[in-house]
């Protein structure tokens, strides 16, 4: 009997019910399962042999649903975490949320009518934005948890819980008794649409924002002592000339500033018919005379020079208001760049001017309420809004005093309220404040100690601490851990020391802050001021939100026994350098004289495919929950899986600002489809092999699997490293090349006939088999930490016996120094290139239809110089004599049925299928023989044996079990 495929059932084919498809949407949520149930992370966090590895979480906001850049921040921490625990680390990860201030606050109020509003308690405000920021949490906590985000999810840490806002109260207070937290008059950063001040990391300063820019002038009425003699010739038709974008603090004005060391001038002003100018002498500085000149369209005629220093003491009037003030030093913020070199100082409404008042003892004047309109002290202007009619008027009045020069919009980064965004004001208030000022040397010591990750990080943040003012930590909102002070209801003198505030701490441990408001001002004083005949009250303002966040490491790591303070790692988006790194480093450096991180990692912003802004508006938002589990139309949205989304944020370099869209997401599907179809088949080319019983001893193994040894000990020495660096493109690259080009596109296409033609146990079959395992197993871990559920698919579904359940039970890639062999990866780095060569001829073949398979094909090759190192590997391996495993051969590397090296090139000119390098000449003809029914490939041998007419010499061997 000789009917053809009577040899199918003898080739081995693979086997393995491991899914083709990832079917992310079913088999991610059993896989998470699969871990809860047997307690996978808990287990690895208590009982890995290494030491502790503490990633502190940066505290999402709990105010709504998640977006791509929780997903980019939280997924990069889980990867960072995975890997720690694969090397053996005890990783303890506590996921933590911000829980208080205005966000919420606003939405349980913008969430009730008019009347309900505004007979809301302090304590029933407190209550329905606890309830709202408890649901919050719980939504997000769902979602990460969906992401595939490991942690102690049953423990988090929120920033209401009793033991953390007492924590808290103690970061509080001994700042306070250093003698690092005040409470004064200076102006603050306050947002009328929010009534509260804001922290700088509350600010953001939108593109496009334009203010009505003026030019506006200052009557001299007397002339200091050393300017005496050279102004007394331009009174009284002198005037300080100085340019403002904030006209509506005018009413605000106590002094002008100049630069000591900047050259002045008086200029003589000539009028032209379209000018209104009312003084005929200006000064202004020297080096802005032919600017302003143009800006103004006036001839400015340069009558006498003089230092700015000679200026100071100079008075002159106000042209709204009554009264009279002085010319003062101001500092190197007064340059040429831009305005008149003269600079309205309103010590009220601005940080310098506030300096450079208070160093001339200056009062403080801001006749500015908290809803933005101007008080009685502003006089004719009260009650109007500053940033609307109340500029308007300004400008009107000025115009009318004839001291208006020119109006003119000016388009500059202005700050606005991030969560209103509405643009705030610069006023003073009473407020409390950290002074940076008494820590700021340690605490850029401290930055200096910590590892930044990328570098700049530390660039960034030590300007910023360096040039730091103090930091305003008071808010006037219910929705918060109140300041814990007390006031003298006669004198307002404050109460606050290590009693009061010991006191007050250990009743949040117990009740919450909630007791600030429940309890009778006599219960939340501690003897002997509760019986003293003082009668106090206690204090409205709350935290800073970022005081609330910047105390956990105190109320969290420092506090929590499973871990450790400092910790390993802080992690977040870029913009924290001014938020939450700063303000944790700033609180435990004014505390323990420490930073509370080792290394800080920061990444970038998510941004669309076109590299533009993900907004609402142009519709150009990616949905995480959607990636993950598709959209209404699942044609247009299909559901990805969380790995996917994973795998995504190992591609980019997260160091700048990333992309993302649906074409991107698409590939990432593609390629997280070829590393799972890589290991399906690397799954079931082993489902016969027990590396016990079965593996090929290294010494024993043929010289191509040595070689794949050797790409292995590079391929995961890279994976490694980029996993210690941090870089997991790198990681992302080497795993993806490995897959497609190392395994899928050489080794594997190579090893189908090794896996499927030799026999079962054969030496061929087995050493195969020895590399594939190897791959495997390292594969598996080395996507484990990016890829975690398909990693954990993978490893479930391994056919030979382990001894770990799950993936991360097993340990991080095992490769071994004895692998490495430079001579070999020469070697094969030109076999390599004649394979290409060859495959490209092949394919000419192959389209022009003269030969299907590439068995049908015999290739000719012709070496260029026949004498060079090149050439003599290539002549080396093709006519080894010594060759008895059958795998070094040069028709298995090339997947053809012969090769035949030429030394005669005519041989080849006369085909019509080749191509030439500088190398070689590659040549295909059809290959002799027949076709064996087993292996199809082409033998002039087919038919030698009786009881198998139909198969090659090789398949004969290969049923009697000796191939």
């Amino acid at each position: 009997m000789t009917e053809t495929g009577k040899y199918k059932d003898t080739v081995n084919l693979p086997q393995t019910d491991f899914d083709m498809r990832a079917n992310a949407i079913k088999r991610e949520p059993e896989i998470q399962t699969f871990w809860a149930e047997n307690n996978i992370y808990s287990r690895l966090s208590q009982e890995n042999p290494g030491e502790l590895f503490i990633l502190h979480d940066g505290p999402p906001y709990a105010n709504g649903s998640l977006h791509i850049g929780h997903a980019l921040n939280k997924i990069l921490k889980d990867i960072i975490n995975r890997y720690q625990l694969l090397q053996g680390r005890k990783v303890r990860y506590v996921a933590g949320w911000d829980c208080h201030g205005l966000p919420i606050e606003l939405k349980v109020l913008q969430a009730m009518k008019s009347p309900e509003r505004q007979n809301l308690t302090p304590l029933q405000l407190r209550q329905k934005a606890k309830d709202f920021a408890l649901a919050a949490v719980n939504e997000q906590r769902n979602s990460f948890k969906r992401y595939g985000i490991w942690g102690d999810w049953d423990h988090p840490y929120l920033t209401l819980q009793p033991e953390y806002e007492a924590a808290q109260i103690g970061v509080f207070g001994r700042m306070y008794l250093k003698g690092y937290i005040y409470r004064g008059l200076k102006p603050v950063h306050w947002s009328p649409s929010s009534k509260t001040a804001l922290a700088e990391a509350e600010l953001e300063y939108p593109e496009g924002h334009v203010s009505r820019s003026i030019y506006t002038v200052f009557p001299v009425v007397k002339v200091c002592e050393k300017l005496k003699s050279v102004l007394a010739p331009f009174m009284p038709d002198l005037a300080l000339a100085v340019w403002t974008t904030t006209p509506w603090t005018i009413p605000g004005n106590l002094a002008i500033a100049v630069n000591g060391s900047l050259n002045y001038a008086v200029v003589e002003v000539l009028p032209n018919e379209t000018s209104l100018f009312h003084h005929k002498y200006l000064i202004v500085a020297t080096d802005l005379v032919p600017r302003l000149t143009t800006i103004l369209n006036v001839d400015l005629r340069l009558q006498v020079s003089f230092s700015g220093e000679d200026l100071e003491h100079t008075i002159y009037s106000h042209p709204l208001f009554n009264r009279e003030s002085p010319v003062l030093i101001g500092g190197d913020y007064i340059t040429t760049d831009s305005g008149t070199g003269l600079v309205h100082t309103a010590p009220g409404h601005g940080q310098e001017d506030y300096i450079v008042g208070q160093r001339y003892g200056l009062p403080i004047l801001a006749p500015v309420d908290e809803n933005g309109n101007f008080t009685q002290d502003a006089g004719k202007f009260a009650g109007l809004n500053v940033l609307g009619e109340g500029n308007q008027a300004i400008i009107d009045a000025l115009a009318q005093a004839g001291s208006l020069l020119k109006e003119e919009p000016y388009q500059h980064k202005y700050p606005y309220d991030w969560r209103t965004n509405k643009p705030t004001i610069f006023r003073a208030t009473e407020q409390w404040f950290a002074s940076v000022h008494g820590f700021r040397e340690d605490a850029l010591k401290a930055i200096a100690s910590v590892r930044w990750i990328p570098p700049q990080g530390e660039n960034r943040i030590t300007p910023m601490v360096a040039e730091r003012s103090d930091w305003c930590i008071s808010r006037q909102r219910a929705w918060g851990l109140p300041i814990p002070v007390f006031y003298d209801q006669e004198t307002g003198e404050v109460l606050l020391n290590e009693d009061t505030i010991n006191h007050v701490q250990a009743i949040i441990a117990q009740r919450g802050s909630d007791a600030w408001w429940e309890l009778e001002i006599e219960d939340l004083l501690p003897e002997p001021y509760r019986s003293n005949g003082h009668k106090y009250r206690r204090g409205m303002d709350t935290m800073d939100v970022w005081f609330d966040s910047g105390s956990s490491w105190a109320a969290v790591a420092n506090q929590r026994q499973e871990l450790t303070y400092p910790v390993d790692m802080y992690l977040e988006g870029s913009d924290q350098h001014r938020g939450w790194f700063q303000s944790s480093l700033l609180t435990s450096v004014a505390v323990n004289g420490i930073a509370p991180y080792k290394t800080v990692l920061t990444h970038g912003f998510v941004l669309d495919e076109q590299g533009r802004k993900m907004s609402k508006s142009i519709g150009n938002v990616v949905d995480p929950q959607i990636i993950i589990n598709g959209g209404k139309d699942q044609k247009k949205d299909p559901a990805y899986g969380a790995d996917v989304l994973r795998l995504w944020v190992s591609s980019v370099d997260y160091s700048g600002d990333v992309r993302l869209g649906g074409n991107i997401i698409k590939q990432l599907a593609d390629i997280r489809n070829k590393i799972r179809n890589t290991a399906r088949f690397l799954l079931g080319s082993l489902h016969d092999f027990d590396p016990e019983k079965n593996a090929v001893p290294l010494e024993k193994l043929p010289e191509l699997d040595r070689y794949m040894l050797h790409r292995m000990y590079e391929v995961f020495s890279e994976v490694t490293s980029a996993f210690e660096t941090f870089q997991f493109f790198r990681f992302f690259q080497t795993v993806q090349n490995f897959c497609v080009v190392d395994l899928s596109n050489f080794y594997l296409d190579i090893a189908k006939d090794r896996l499927y033609i030799s026999a079962a146990d054969s030496f061929r079959r087995r050493s195969c088999q020895t590399i594939l395992h190897i791959a495997l197993e390292n594969l598996v871990r080395a996507i484990a930490p990016v890829l975690c559920h398909t990693a954990e698919d993978i490893w479930q579904f391994i056919p030979y016996s382990r001894s770990e359940k799950s993936v991360f039970q097993a340990g991080w890639v095992k490769v071994d120094p004895q692998w490495k062999s430079p001579e070999l990866e020469k070697k094969w780095h030109t076999l390599r290139m004649l394979r290409t060569d060859v495959n490209k001829v092949l394919e000419q073949v192959r389209m022009e239809k003269r030969i299907g398979s590439s068995l049908e094909a015999k290739i000719l090759v012709h070496l260029a110089n026949s004498h060079s190192p090149l050439s003599q590997t290539i002549k080396d391996f093709h006519f080894n004599p010594d060759r008895e495993n059958g795998v070094d051969e040069l028709r298995y590397l090339l997947i053809v049925s012969q090769v035949e090296i030429l030394e005669d090139l005519t041989q080849l000119s006369q085909l019509q299928y080749t191509t030439t390098t500088e190398n070689w000449t590659i040549g295909v003809v059809n290959a002799e023989g027949e076709k064996c029914d087993r292996c199809w490939n082409y033998s002039t041998r087919v038919g030698e044996s009786s009881d198998h007419p139909l198969l090659c010499e090789r398949c004969v061997l290969s049923l009697a079990g000796e191939f």
